[in-house]
C-alpha cells in the first residue's frame, strides 16, 4: 500500500529530476499515477513539464497512464507531443496507440497542429513577448540534435515536424516522399531529429518507388537536395542487417557514377559511405583520386575504396597511398586508416609496416588499435609496439579485445611451440590511473 510519505518523496525525486531515486521508490511500491500536491495533476505531468525523459520513461515503465484523460481535456501524452521534444514523446509512447481508436486519431490531429507552427511562433503566442527566445542545443550520444527555445520561463523544443515524421511511420502511414524532404530541408542538417526522421522513415520502406524518387535528385541543382537523396539512398541500401532485411545492397553499387561526379563534399562524403557497403565493387580508381582530396573527410574513405584484386591484394600504388594516409596531418584520417588496416587479411607485408608507424600516433585509440592490427597479422614486432600504448585510464572501456591482442597472439605462438614458457593466465583488464603520454 502507497503511504503518504511515499508520494512525498516521489514527487521530490521528480522534482530534483532523480530518475534513479524514482525508480527505486516505484520498485519499493510507490504510486506511479501519484498527483503532485503542487498542480494536482499526476507527476507524469510534471516530469513532462520539465522536459525529462529519463523520470517521464520511468513512471510509464512502472505504469503511469500516458493516456490519462485530465481536468483540461488533455492527456499526458498529449502534452508530450506538445512540447515539441521527440524523446521525451517516444519516452511516453504506449503501444497501444498504434492500433485504430480514437486516441490514434486524436495524436495524430495534435501532432499535425503542432507541426504547423513552430516553437518560437508559438512560445510568442503563449508568452505575448516577442522574443527572440533563448535556443539550447541537446544533443544525445549517436549526434542527433534539436533545439530547446526558451521565452517568458516557458520553453518548447522544435523537433514538432520530428514528432509528426516519426508518428506517421509508426502507425504505417506513407507520407509522400517530396512532403518528407520538404519537413527535412526546414532543418539542412543531417543531424537534426527533424532529417533524421525523414531519412529513417523512407529508408524503413525499403521499395524501389523510394529508390527511384531518391535516384531522380541525383542530378538536381540544389546541393542541399542531393543531400537528402544521397541519405536516402544510403538508408535504404543499409537497411536493416540485424533483421537480414537488405534487399538493396547488391544496388550499392549503382551510386559510383554519381560518386565520380559529384564535387559537393557533403553529398560526396555520403556517397562514400554508401559504396563501402557494395560487393565487388570495381572502383575504378576512386579510392586513389579520394587519398588526394583537399578534405579530410573524403580522405577517410579512401582504405575501403581502393581496388585489390581476386586475393585481396593491393597494387603497389595502392600500398603507397596507405602510407601517405598513415602520415596524413588530419588524425581523423590516421584513425580511420589504421581502423582498415586493422582488419585487413591481405599478406602485403607493407601493410605491417604501416601498422608499426600508427603504434606512434598521437592518439592513444590509434596506437591502441594498430598494436592490435600486428597482433591479428601475427607479427612479432606487436610485443615492442605494445609498450607505445602507455597506461589505459577509464575513458578507453570499450577497447578491452584490442587490448588482449597481443596476449592471444602469445597464446597462439605457445601453440605453435609447447616447449615455450606459457602465457599467463587471461589478464581481463587492468586500469591504470590516466598518465602522461
Amino acid at each position: 500500500m502507497t503511504t503518504e510519505d511515499d508520494g512525498e518523496r516521489l514527487a521530490a525525486a521528480v522534482r530534483c529530476g532523480d530518475a534513479e531515486r524514482v525508480r527505486e521508490l516505484l520498485d519499493a511500491g510507490a504510486g506511479p499515477d501519484t498527483l503532485d500536491e503542487r498542480t494536482g495533476l499526476p507527476l507524469l505531468c510534471s516530469a513532462i513539464a520539465a522536459h525529462d525523459e529519463p523520470v517521464a520513461e520511468a513512471l510509464v515503465q512502472h505504469g503511469a497512464d500516458p493516456l490519462r484523460r485530465l481536468s483540461d481535456g488533455t492527456t499526458p501524452l498529449l502534452r508530450a507531443v506538445d512540447t515539441g521534444s521527440p524523446w521525451l514523446m517516444w519516452a511516453v509512447f504506449p503501444e497501444v496507440v498504434r492500433r485504430p481508436g480514437p486516441a490514434r486519431e486524436e495524436l495524430l490531429d495534435r501532432a499535425r497542429h503542432r507541426a504547423r507552427t513552430g516553437a518560437e511562433a508559438e512560445l510568442r503566442r503563449r508568452t505575448g513577448l516577442p522574443g527572440p527566445a533563448a535556443r539550447t542545443r541537446r544533443e544525445d550520444a549517436t549526434g542527433c540534435w534539436y533545439e530547446e527555445l526558451a521565452l517568458g520561463g516557458q520553453t518548447l523544443c522544435d523537433g514538432s515536424l520530428a514528432i509528426l515524421t516519426g508518428l506517421e511511420a509508426k502507425l504505417r502511414l506513407r507520407t509522400p516522399f517530396r512532403e518528407l524532404m520538404a519537413r527535412a530541408l526546414t532543418h539542412p542538417d543531417r543531424n537534426h531529429q527533424t532529417w533524421s526522421e525523414s531519412v529513417t522513415a523512407l529508408g524503413g520502406r525499403l521499395d524501389d518507388g523510394t529508390w527511384a524518387e531518391a535516384w531522380d535528385l541525383s542530378r538536381d541543382p540544389g546541393p542541399v537536395n542531393r543531400l537528402f537523396a544521397a541519405d536516402v539512398l544510403l538508408a535504404l541500401v543499409v537497411g536493416a542487417p540485424v533483421a537480414g532485411s537488405q534487399p538493396f545492397l547488391g544496388r550499392a553499387r549503382e551510386l559510383l557514377p554519381w560518386a565520380e561526379r559529384e564535387r559537393d563534399v557533403d553529398v560526396l562524403d555520403v556517397l562514400l559511405n554508401t559504396l563501402t557497403w557494395a560487393e565487388e565493387l570495381k572502383t575504378r580508381g576512386l579510392g586513389l583520386r579520394c587519398a588526394a582530396h583537399p578534405d579530410p573527410r573524403i580522405r577517410s574513405w579512401a582504405p575501403e575504396l581502393l581496388d585489390a584484386d581476386a586475393d585481396g591484394r593491393l597494387s603497389p600504388r595502392s600500398l603507397a597511398v596507405l602510407h601517405d594516409l598513415v602520415r596524413d596531418p588530419d588524425a581523423d584520417v590516421r584513425a580511420r586508416t589504421c581502423h582498415w588496416l586493422e582488419h585487413h587479411r591481405g599478406p602485403e607485408p607493407e601493410i605491417g609496416d604501416a601498422l608499426l608507424e600508427l603504434t606512434r600516433d598521437e592518439r592513444q585509440l590509434t596506437r591502441i588499435h594498430a598494436v592490435a592490427g600486428l597482433a591479428h597479422r601475427d607479427d612479432p614486432r606487436c610485443v615492442e609496439a605494445e609498450k607505445n600504448i602507455g597506461p589505459i585510464g577509464p575513458d578507453l572501456d570499450e577497447v578491452e579485445p584490442p587490448l588482449l591482442a597481443v596476449w592471444y597472439y602469445r597464446r597462439r605462438q605457445e601453440e605453435r611451440a609447447p616447449d615455450r614458457h606459457p602465457t599467463s593466465d587471461y589478464p581481463g583488464r587492468s586500469i591504470h590511473p590516466p598518465g602522461q603520454e
